[in-house]
């Protein structure tokens, strides 16, 4: 466009601020707004209004701010042209809160924390939702992720998630729920909900559940600034040291991950590309974690993350340690993918025919279904059993349920491998 920005550069940077700012940019404008409902229209129209006048101004040096003032003059837009609809809406903002400088992009949270995304993340984690609706709405509203990619994120179908992100936004509004980081009094029991979805936020940037990238590094560089500042804010708690050394200790191998192009499974990565600093660190929090008893579920998830770290090699893995770890870890969690991540633990520890019969065990389990890596772990075993038509059917089922494309990639190698 004459003198202009051309349009893939726009549409580029746009997509760029969405997963970088989306959290900040719907965070401040709800204390705005003070409605979800309403701050979520505003950011929309704000990312709208950029495909636009970025491409004939330019992208701003500072795209973020740029968006929050957009999305902050267009809600007070909506309260001017809808005053009586405005009177009529559950406040989030307490009295004496709204913010009244629309230039103002980042504003004082609370004397301990200063990000709005925090307080956004106590509202989206509030004891009157639902343990599935706080990790929908959380996924939606701090990630910024699709509907579709929140359904895969959480084993639902896509109207599943749908109706729990709508009933989640109805129940803030109905209950009037206060747009702020909870006292000290009532902290320690909500810090065990924003926990647990900031450990899925975290697992899902991860491994992304769709798309072209293994990674979401904007998803997973959120999750671990939000474990940050819980730190930050609960120094003592051992759930919160637990949930940071996970993070730490997991993504001390990202840069392994990947070998050229192609996917590295954990035996066959360059360990010395490891960020080693993460895992001191890491492991000195498990240390402090596991002092506490009972030991967090996350602080026995780091652990034993920890024993993979500090391995010399993949020959050398502790796998009875590990084996044990997730017996400790069932107790407290009876997950199916910790009991999925046990079967193999024990084919390691004790011979695959075992761990395979676990497995095989597993697949009647509703919930792992259409969870790939269950037959992705059925086919490596078969694999190695030497029974390889089997094999073949479970890489062919696997591949079907993958809708990342560089596990994809993977799956189809080995396929590939096994036919040959």
């Amino acid at each position: 466009m004459p003198g202009g920005v051309a349009s893939a550069e726009v549409a580029a940077a746009v997509a760029d601020a969405h997963r970088s700012q989306w959290a900040f940019v719907l965070a401040a404008t709800v204390r705005v707004t003070g409605n979800i409902d309403a701050a979520e229209e505003a950011v929309q129209d704000a990312y709208a209004s950029a495909l636009e006048t970025w491409g004939a101004r330019g992208v701003p040096d500072n795209p973020g701010a740029w968006l929050t003032t957009a999305a902050r003059r267009r809600a007070l837009d909506m309260h001017r042209r809808a005053a009586t609809a405005r009177r009529a809406l559950p406040k989030l903002i307490e009295p004496g809160e709204a913010a009244s400088d629309t230039e103002a992009i980042v504003e004082a949270a609370t004397e301990s924390i200063r990000d709005d995304r925090l307080r956004l993340i106590f509202i989206c984690c509030h004891p009157a939702l639902s343990f599935d609706a706080q990790v929908a709405l959380t996924l939606r509203l701090i990630c910024g992720l699709s509907t579709a990619d929140a359904a895969r994120a959480f084993l639902v179908p896509e109207p599943t998630m749908a109706a729990r992100i709508t009933r989640a936004k109805k129940k803030i509004q109905a209950a009037n729920i206060p747009y702020r980081v909870p006292d000290a009094s009532e902290l320690g029991e909500r810090v065990n909900g924003v926990l647990a979805v900031v450990y899925l936020v975290y697992t899902t940037g991860h491994t992304a559940p769709s798309g072209a990238n293994l990674m979401r590094r904007d998803l997973a560089e959120r999750a671990y600034e939000l474990a940050r500042m819980l730190r930050q804010l609960l120094p003592t708690d051992p759930a919160v040291a637990g949930l940071l050394a996970l993070i730490l200790l997991t993504d001390a191998r990202r840069n392994a991950r990947l070998d050229g192009r192609e996917l590295a499974l954990l035996a066959d990565q360059d360990r010395s590309v490891w960020d080693h600093t993460a895992i001191t660190e890491g492991a000195a929090l498990v240390r402090e974690s596991l002092s506490k008893h009972p030991p967090h579920r996350f602080a026995l998830m780091a652990a034993i993350a920890a024993v993979h770290d500090q391995s010399r090699s993949w020959s050398e893995t502790d796998w009875q340690e590990i084996l044990g770890l997730y017996d400790l870890l069932i107790e407290t969690w009876t997950s199916p993918v910790v009991q999925l991540n046990r079967a193999i633990a024990l084919g390691f520890a004790h011979g695959f025919e075992a761990g395979l019969a676990v497995l095989d065990d597993l697949s009647a389990e509703p919930q792992l279904a259409r969870y790939h890596y269950l037959q992705a772990a059925r086919a490596d075993f078969l694999t190695r059993l030497g029974r390889t038509e089997e094999a073949r059917l479970a890489y062919e089922e696997a591949i079907v349920l993958t809708d990342n494309e560089a596990e994809r990639a993977f799956l189809e190698r080995r396929l590939a491998d096994v036919a040959g």
